[in-house]
């Protein structure tokens, strides 16, 4: 038996955690961050959407609907377009409450080819590019009502080795990252008038989304203890949790989603206890 993918909104009417919050969803667009934002704005946020294809995010914004879901083109290694995207969100919404920094870029160089355009290609968006995010959106995130929050998208490679070096090496960065970032904006050290800010990473094992078609990720499925691969809700329903009031007392944090795979592959078990 497999285990069954996470439950949406529409299958536990009432929640809405996020009612009277903004949320800001990079890599928007597609997959694990169209579900994020999806999620998101089913529990009650107003979402901007923001992707390179904005076109693809604007179509998401408008399926969403009801005037909480806009959708805005950005290039997160260019500081005027995220600065650009931080000033969008405010201007439609009125506030900052969550930043779900969702952007990754994985380009399978090994070891030996890893110049330094691979390295920038990937680091670029991975790491630097969250860092952008999170250092534009911060003015208002301390401000913020209820309370701010950030959610990165990691991923189980920044966990263990499973390859594609320089986008694990990226991805490897962001609990880090999220550690110094709950320290530094503490209750003992923001500002007058200002609120801690919470920092958070959820790291996905495989996923079902577009970047697999072409790679036969069913071929996977037997190293997942839970006998199936991920699902873009499963992470959305992580996501929605960190961001949300029920992990108030969550920082710091890196949360595997990843169908036990961390545990060890169902495989060497099988290996190890034939028959």
């Amino acid at each position: 038996m497999t285990s069954t993918p996470s439950a949406t909104p529409a299958d536990r009417p009432g929640m809405a955690r996020f009612a009277g919050r903004t949320a800001l969803v990079t890599g928007a667009a597609h997959g694990i961050g169209r579900a994020i934002a999806t999620r998101l704005h089913a529990e009650g946020a107003s979402v901007l959407l923001a992707d390179l294809d904005v076109d693809a995010a604007t179509e998401v914004a408008d399926r969403l609907g009801d005037g909480r879901a806009a959708a805005r083109r950005c290039d997160v290694t260019a500081a005027a377009d995220v600065a650009a995207m931080v000033a969008a969100c405010v201007d439609a919404f009125g506030a900052l409450d969550v930043l779900v920094a969702n952007v990754g870029v994985a380009s399978g160089e090994g070891f030996d080819g890893l110049d330094d355009e691979a390295w920038d290609r990937q680091v670029g968006p991975t790491l630097r590019g969250t860092i952008r995010c999170v250092q534009a959106s911060m003015p208002r995130l301390l401000t913020s009502r209820h309370g701010g929050a950030v959610v990165m998208t990691g991923s189980v490679n920044g966990l263990s080795a499973f390859g594609n070096v320089g986008y694990s090496v990226a991805k490897a960065a962001l609990p880090n990252l999220a550690q110094n970032l709950t320290v530094e904006y503490s209750a003992a050290r923001v500002g007058e008038g200002q609120r801690p800010v919470r920092f958070n990473v959820v790291a996905p094992g495989t996923v079902r989304t577009r970047v697999w078609d072409t790679q036969h990720p069913d071929a996977l499925v037997p190293l997942y203890p839970m006998g199936r691969l991920g699902e873009p809700d499963d992470i959305a329903a992580a996501v929605a949790f960190l961001a949300s009031d029920d992990a108030a007392w969550v920082s710091g944090v890196t949360l595997p989603v990843e169908g036990g795979i961390l545990a060890g592959p169902a495989l060497a078990f099988q290996e190890r206890n034939p028959g």
